[in-house]
């Protein structure tokens, strides 16, 4: 019998009793709420990880369009890479785009349990 790697990272985090994991997720048009869900979820006793950056800012990393497309790419890798080291999603803000969108349904594939501070925006509900 192998052993996903989901069943690996699982087995390695209750050896190294690491509290809950959450993947704070959502448009980067909602950082502010996303700095406030990550202070409750951090007072909360969770190990928080969230968007490191703002794509839809005015900022250095996204004055070239051609060197900006690449990074979204290189950036929406790594989110899904903490949507996989995570035990859960937590979706932040009242509005689901695309991006978001897509970060609930790879969540759900892998069976995490996905939260909404709004939940009305939930796309199955």
């Amino acid at each position: 019998m192998t052993t996903s790697s989901e069943e690996k990272i699982a087995d390695a985090k209750r050896l190294l009793s690491l509290p809950r994991i959450v993947a704070i997720c959502g448009s980067t048009r909602f950082m502010t709420e996303m700095t406030e869900a990550d202070l409750r979820e951090t007072k909360a006793g969770k190990i928080v990880v969230k968007p490191g950056c703002d794509m839809k800012s005015p900022h250095e990393l996204s004055s070239d369009p051609v060197e900006a497309e690449a990074l979204k790419v290189r950036l929406d890798d790594l989110h899904r890479a903490k949507i996989r080291l995570a035990d859960e999603a937590l979706v932040v803000g009242d509005y689901i785009g695309d991006s978001t969108r897509a970060e609930i349904a790879y969540a759900r594939s892998l069976g995490k349990p996905v939260r909404f501070t709004h939940p009305e925006v939930d796309p199955d509900a």
